[in-house]
Formats: structure tokens, C-alpha cells, sequence
């Protein structure tokens, strides 16, 4: 087994605080590897939404000291005796399910494996220990910064459309927001030769949209009935993509806009939970609805590979240092960011 002299660091857990959490600062003694385990020294993580949703307690199944955060890249310091594919140097990810690989997705991946939720560790810390199998190599034009924005969003947002959704050239997708999966969506369906129809409440970030390659912009404060809208861009056909990040609040506008036999790929619930809408009009389109949850370690290999291929950038907005972990969080709730909050853990 190939060692560190590294035996030390630190972790942020969750410590309730009420009918909440807050973020703890502790010294941690790293674990001996198994045979199948690397040791990664963390270089930076990015924050999702979902992780305010962890912190504040809002499924009511927060587990008081679990590390939070599940994206994360870093650099190989050790590995396990047994372990072939990885070496000290290598810079890597891990992927927010440990144990999807490949194949259909099942719910035990996310009850026993996603990473920063009620059972699994997450990555906000100096160093993580994780199973060979459950990391990829990073593209080798991207920073540690960069790359610890992709496991929960970018390849969110490539399962959906390249995975499930077949993007292919020409075809027109809308896109909900600005946040971390719309935007590597607009940049991947951009890159695929896609026509993107972004709706944001900002015409600034709308502005910012357009010049990473959007089609047209709506804002849909003063342009409420965007579906109508999109309509009449696509001559009344309607679009075959629709990124559902809304939720109760915009779902019968995603069926109104959306093409006979296109796909809505459903992935946020940002205006809450509600009542089911009518379906009958998906129906009478022979259009579908996709649920998508993240993806597979085959998912974010095919991802990267693209990424490399067409030398994409993700967009960070802004950039925190690791004693500055609450600060990043309570940035993230303003809801002013255009990109993803990154981290910084070793710059």
C-alpha cells in the first residue's frame, strides 16, 4: 500500500441548532484504507442547492454530525493495497452516487450511497476516503475548482440530456433559471449544435446567458406567459427539451410548450411541492416526462469526456475560502449567484 505521511486534517459536520443546522468546524484523524480505497486530499468543493436544503433541515432527515457537500475534486495521496486504476498524482472526483456505477438506477443508491446525505459522508473536509470505483479521472484542461463543480450538477443536467433525452443538433431545449444545472445544460446543448431558450428573472443574468450562447432569453417577470412565447419562437411547434426546475409553479406552461413527442426532464421542485398537474395534455403530445436524479460513474465519465472534447469551462461566480464554509452557504441562499460557489480546501 502506497502512504502519506498525512494522518490529520479537519471536517465541517452539521450540529443541529433548533429545528435546523449549522456548520461545525473539527479536527478529524483520517481512517486506515481498505484494500478498494483511495485517500484524496480535497483541493475545492461546489455547493447545490439540495445542500441548503440539507443544512435547514427541510426533509426532516438531517443527521446531526454528518459532513455535508457531495462535490468535490482532488489529488490521489494513497491507495489501498489492492487498487489498480488510481495512483498517487491522480487528480480526481467523486461521483455523488458511490455505489451507481453503470446499469439502471435503483433506490438504494440514494438511501446508501449519496454522498453528504443521511447515511454517507459528505466532502466538505481536508482529505475523503472513497472506493476506487466510485471516482473519475478529471478533464486534464480543468482546474480543481472548476472540476469540483461537476458531480451532482453537470452531470445532472448530461443525464438529461445526452443520456436520457439523446440531444442531438438542431433540436430546441428551454431551460429554467440560471443556477447550476441550467447553466451546464445551456453550455452542453450549445456545444451539441442545440438552439437554448433560457427564462430567468434577471435580465442581467439573462444578458450573461446570451453571451454563453443562448438562442433567446425570456424574463419571465415581465414575460409571465413564456410558454406562449417559446411557442412562437419554434413557429407554433414547440420544444423538444424542457429542463422542469421549477416545479408546481411552471409545470403546466412546460406542457403547453412543449413539441409532440419532446421530453420534459424534471430535476428541481425550486417554487415547493404540490398538487400533480394535468397530464392529459402530455398525453394527447405523446410526449414524456423523465425523472432524473443525478447520474452514474459511466454518466460522468461519458460527461467529462465531452467536456474535453469541446474544452468547455463551468462558470464559478464566486470562490470562498475553507474557513469561510458558512459564508459560502449563506451566499448560495441569496440566490445572486450566476454559476456555481466554490470552496476552496488546498488551493
Amino acid at each position: 500500500m502506497q502512504e502519506t505521511q498525512t494522518r490529520h486534517g479537519s471536517h465541517y459536520q452539521l450540529q443541529r441548532n433548533g429545528d435546523a443546522f449549522q456548520l461545525q468546524h473539527m479536527p478529524r484523524q483520517l481512517p486506515d484504507l481498505a484494500a478498494d480505497q483511495v485517500l484524496i486530499q480535497v483541493g475545492a468543493v461546489s455547493l447545490n442547492y439540495r445542500d441548503l436544503l440539507i443544512l435547514r433541515n427541510a426533509a426532516q432527515d438531517t443527521v446531526d454530525g454528518q459532513i455535508p457537500l457531495s462535490d468535490a475534486a482532488g489529488t490521489v495521496i494513497a491507495v489501498g493495497s489492492r487498487v489498480s486504476r488510481w495512483q498517487v498524482g491522480d487528480r480526481v472526483a467523486p461521483n455523488f452516487f458511490a455505489h451507481w456505477h453503470s446499469g439502471k438506477y435503483q433506490a438504494k443508491h440514494y438511501v446508501q450511497g449519496a454522498l453528504g446525505g443521511s447515511q454517507t459522508p459528505g466532502v466538505l473536509a481536508e482529505h475523503i476516503v472513497a472506493s476506487e470505483d466510485a471516482i473519475v479521472a478529471i478533464p486534464a484542461h480543468l482546474s480543481l475548482q472548476e472540476a469540483a463543480t461537476l458531480p451532482c450538477a453537470a452531470v445532472t443536467a448530461w443525464h438529461a440530456l445526452f443520456e436520457r433525452g439523446q440531444l442531438q443538433a438542431g433540436e430546441t431545449v428551454l431551460i429554467q433559471g440560471t443556477g447550476g444545472v441550467a447553466l451546464f445544460a445551456l453550455q452542453l446543448a450549445v456545444a451539441q449544435g442545440a438552439k437554448v431558450i433560457i427564462t430567468s428573472s434577471s435580465d442581467e443574468k439573462l444578458a450573461r446567458a446570451k453571451a454563453l450562447g443562448a438562442w433567446h432569453t425570456i424574463n419571465y417577470h415581465h414575460q409571465a406567459n413564456w410558454d406562449e412565447i417559446a411557442l412562437t419562437l419554434t413557429d407554433g411547434v414547440g420544444v423538444d427539451h424542457i429542463l422542469e426546475l421549477g416545479g408546481p409553479d411552471t409545470y403546466a406552461r412546460s406542457i403547453n410548450a412543449l413539441a409532440s413527442g419532446g421530453q420534459i426532464h424534471q430535476i428541481g421542485v425550486l417554487t415547493g411541492f404540490g398538487p400533480t398537474p394535468n397530464l392529459w395534455p402530455l398525453q394527447a403530445k405523446n410526449a414524456q416526462i423523465n425523472g432524473i436524479l443525478v447520474g452514474s460513474v459511466a454518466h460522468f465519465t461519458a460527461l467529462n469526456a465531452f467536456l474535453s472534447q469541446h474544452q468547455i469551462i463551468p462558470v464559478i461566480d464566486r470562490q470562498f475560502a475553507y474557513a469561510e464554509a458558512g459564508a459560502a452557504f449563506d451566499y448560495l441562499a441569496s440566490a445572486q449567484h450566476f454559476g456555481k460557489v466554490v470552496i476552496n480546501v488546498h488551493p
